[in-house]
């Protein structure tokens, strides 16, 4: 003989399935906000990272107090983004005007990456090593400065592919997602001081940002593997 419930019973019943169709909603998002949003997390042991370094040039600057004192970071918490505000100009002029601070001594200024508009990378400095680029937060980012062909600051495909390919990279080096990846615009806003206006596109059109990190997800989901944490490779 079928239970028979009561009107209370009925509406207590109702009310628990209401609240588990809510919570099992509510579950469903977050799982599919996370995959969307941080796509190299596993879980709490396990990592998706591109073990492929892209392909660049090493041309170190010479150790000196404008551009490289070769001091050790203090590990890294944030991929910074930039963009160069000389249109026209090549990654090797760039990394070339970095180490001719040495004698130059015009200012302090560095970047750790820079990418052409051919999308060529070359690296001026160790990524265990601090770079005149983003303070207050020198001791503990990473910066990739990219060159553009005119003051909007958009970058040229090879270049966007080339910025991609190494963000996807430094962030299974180091552990991160694309929630640490950001603009020098964000660091300076962060810290209250004058906001930079760099990456300048990448300010004027905040949804374009947002469809990078989207795409370098997209790289690492397509091209990662998985690993656990602690056998992440150490590369320089």
């Amino acid at each position: 003989m079928a239970k028979k419930f009561t009107k209370k019973q009925k509406k207590q019943l109702l009310v628990e399935i209401v609240v588990l169709f809510l919570a099992t909603v509510g579950a469903f998002s977050i799982i599919v906000f996370a995959g969307s949003k941080i796509a190299s997390v596993i879980d709490s042991k396990q990592y998706k990272i591109v073990e492929e370094r892209p392909e660049m040039d090493v041309q170190l600057l010479q150790i000196n107090k404008y551009s490289r004192p070769g001091t050790k970071n203090s590990g890294v918490k944030n991929i910074v983004v930039h963009y160069t505000a000389n249109p026209g100009t090549t990654a090797q002029q760039n990394r070339d005007y970095f180490n001719g601070l040495a004698t130059s001594h015009l200012t302090s200024a560095s970047s750790h990456f820079v990418i052409g508009t051919d999308g060529e990378i070359i690296q001026c400095i160790p990524t265990d090593e601090i770079a005149y680029a983003n303070y207050p937060r020198n001791e503990d980012t990473v910066t990739i400065e990219c060159c553009h062909l005119d003051d909007s600051g958009e970058f040229t495909d090879a270049t966007y592919d080339s910025l991609v390919k190494l963000t996807a990279f430094l962030m299974g080096k180091y552990y991160l997602t694309t929630d640490d990846v950001v603009r020098h615009y964000d660091i300076t806003k962060e810290a209250h001081i004058t906001a930079k206006e760099c990456p300048k596109y990448y300010v004027d059109n905040p949804e374009a940002w947002e469809q990078f990190l989207t795409d370098v997800d997209e790289y690492i989901d397509k091209n990662g593997i998985v690993v656990d944490k602690e056998d992440v490779p150490e590369t320089e």
